[in-house]
């Protein structure tokens, strides 16, 4: 007799067994090859496809598990975004143009030239203007996007036309490009500018987002050979289309007319932005208004022509009452974004006039200079369209790129000569430098990046350097820097004040009752009023002034070393921090500690290197001296 299986022992039937590689990792990602059986596409349409949707490529945990027990080298992506582009409009376009080549092709080869252009002329591109609102629901969305795709297009601007990309493309990354100052320009929203070895950072706040954008320098650009334009031009296309969403909207929140029309005269002698010509949004307005009258004419009634009389009689009398008030005022022209400047502010340039020299580079100083309200004329080798020549009596500031001044600045009327740097300076400052130190042949102060937080820097034990520092703390550190070589220069004043340590410490502490502003000076070396008032209190007690001179330099070195014993105080304490810390650190899990150890290293790197630059400066402030 066969023995039976025990109760209590659960058998499984073939058929509830789980299929290998239909759960699990192996569902939720296909490679690119099976994405591409499932959609039917070549290889250069999925690419397209996948930078249009935003679809990129994911890292499973377990490789062998998403491939099926396979390692072979693959690229995966998630199986519901492959799902999601069988159903997209572009796929069945890019479908029918392969379909249309082949025709075309074949027309062609037949030498059938009539079929080929109607063909060709009934053929139509695809759209993805869907695309731009799937992908940005939300115009803050959209703004915080325009990084890359600004970018992007600037540079595609400023390339020469090639096999690769037609001068069409390019036109229209200029045209984008401009559109895109003049919006800056009449809003007024540039904050920050930096001239890199990359190129110029700019940084605009639009609708509340912070911009940041590159433009390379006007130089010759030579294209690389391995650059592959094919995927360059699917995120120009996708950014083009973005970029005309995005200013339709921006333009119309500043009362402007999208897109401004083109001076074809006026660009082709090199105007730049004063070719493009602005409209209000109020004509179109008023237009709407007049068709919508004009079509309401032919159902009037009598009465209706009776209430339009009377309302026609007292538009009348108050139109002369305001013509009698504005005879009294003064007459305005009508501005057609007049409206818009009302609302920003008048710029920190808005009251100056700047002359250009011919050796400086135009566009980025016309731009830099306008989005701060300022006016500005340019020799007319750089081009079309100055308002004012070099001599006029308007311009206060003349921007030159020299050694020196030429002769023929002799005979000028009185402006202030600098550099092209002092604009920038004062637009990364928000206020007007003087312009002793960027004057022609002058040696620039340091140009740091505006982009640097220096609170976060000093908070994280960062190095900061000296002119993005206050005036306050520059004064300080530069006393400790001249403090440092008093003390290390000579040990004669080390021996004296040793000798003489007991007396000044009571003399200290006489003067703290009866010469406070003393202390006080010696406590702020860079505070003038506190000086000042040290002085008229040495005045009142009958000292001489060579006499205060040597207590304020005692009372500095004392203020200084009792900085230094707080410190050496806190260092001091700092053992006991580290063993509470190392304690701590013990109590940690394996991943925490080793995340505590990668922040540590960074911590010391970075303390490490702001001592180095230290040392380098105060090394070069002794050579200076």
């Amino acid at each position: 007799m066969g023995r039976t299986a025990p109760a209590h022992i659960k058998t499984v039937r073939p058929g509830l067994k789980k299929k290998k590689g239909t759960t699990g990792a192996a569902r939720n990602y296909v490679t690119r090859n099976q994405a591409l059986k499932k959609l039917q596409c070549t290889l250069s349409d999925f690419r397209r496809l996948c930078i249009l949707k935003g679809i990129y490529p994911r890292e499973p945990k377990s490789r062998k598990k998403a491939n099926r027990g396979s390692t072979a080298a693959a690229s995966f992506y998630y199986s519901k975004d492959i799902a999601y582009l069988l159903h997209e409009p572009v796929l069945q376009k890019l479908r029918e143009h392969k379909a249309f080549a082949k025709k075309l092709s074949r027309a062609l080869g037949r030498k059938e030239d009539g079929l080929a252009k109607n063909l060709d002329s009934a053929h139509e591109g695809y759209r993805i203007d869907h695309i731009i609102k799937e992908r940005y629901p939300v115009f803050t969305d959209a703004i915080r996007d325009l990084d890359d795709a600004l970018s992007l297009i600037i540079l595609f601007a400023n390339l020469p036309s090639t096999n690769h990309v037609s001068p069409k493309v390019i036109a229209n990354c200029a045209r984008l490009a401009s559109e895109w100052q003049i919006y800056v320009m009449k809003s007024r929203s540039l904050k920050h500018v930096f001239l890199s070895i990359k190129g110029i950072y700019y940084q605009a706040e639009v609708e509340g987002q912070r911009v940041t954008w590159l433009v390379p320098y006007a130089f010759t650009q030579t294209i690389p050979a391995d650059v592959d334009f094919r995927i360059m031009l699917t995120f120009l296309e996708l950014y083009q289309t973005l970029l005309g969403f995005v200013f339709y909207r921006l333009f119309q929140n500043i009362n402007l007319i999208y897109p401004p029309k083109l001076d074809f005269n006026m660009d082709e002698a090199g105007a730049g932005l004063n070719a493009l010509i602005l409209e209000s949004n109020q004509k179109a307005l008023v237009a709407d208004q007049t068709d919508t009258n004009e079509a309401n004419t032919g159902r009037q009634t009598a009465k209706n022509v009776r209430n339009e009389i009377k309302s026609l009689i007292s538009a009348q009398a108050d139109a002369q009452d305001e013509e009698e008030d504005n005879e009294q005022g003064e007459q305005m022209e009508v501005d057609p974004v007049a409206e818009t400047n009302d609302q920003v502010e008048e710029g920190l340039f808005k009251p100056y006039a700047f002359f250009l020299s011919r050796e400086v580079t135009r566009p980025m100083l016309e731009f830099v200079i306008k989005c701060s309200g300022g006016e500005v004329g340019w020799d007319p080798i750089l081009g079309a369209g100055s308002p004012y020549l070099e001599s006029d009596p308007r311009i206060t500031h003349h921007v030159i790129d020299r050694p020196q001044l030429p002769a023929a600045t002799a005979g000028l009327p009185q402006r202030a000569f600098v550099q092209p740097q002092w604009v920038v300076d004062c637009i990364n400052k928000s206020t007007l430098l003087p312009t002793e130190e960027y004057g022609p042949g002058k040696t620039l102060p340091p140009h740091l990046s505006p982009f640097v937080d220096d609170e976060e820097v000093r908070r994280q034990g960062g190095y900061l350097p000296q002119a993005s520092l206050p005036s306050a703390a520059q004064g300080s550190a530069q006393t400790a820097g001249v403090d440092d070589e008093e003390e290390g220069s000579g040990e004669e004043d080390e021996e004296d004040e040793a000798v003489e340590e007991p007396a000044v410490v009571n003399k200290a502490k006489s003067e703290a009752t009866s010469r406070p502003a003393l202390l006080a000076a010696a406590s702020n070396a860079d505070n003038e009023d506190l000086l000042h008032a040290a002085e008229i209190e040495a005045e009142e007690l009958g000292i001489s002034h060579d006499q205060f001179q040597k207590d304020l330099k005692r009372a500095s070195k004392e203020a200084r070393k009792s900085k230094k014993s707080t410190l050496d105080k806190k260092a001091q304490a700092e053992p006991k921090d580290d063993d509470n810390s190392k304690m701590a650190e013990m109590l940690l899990s394996s991943k925490q500690r080793k995340l505590y150890t990668k922040m540590s290293y960074t911590k010391h790197q970075r303390a490490e290197e702001k001592r180095r630059l230290e040392t380098k400066k105060k090394n070069l402030m002794k050579k200076q001296k």
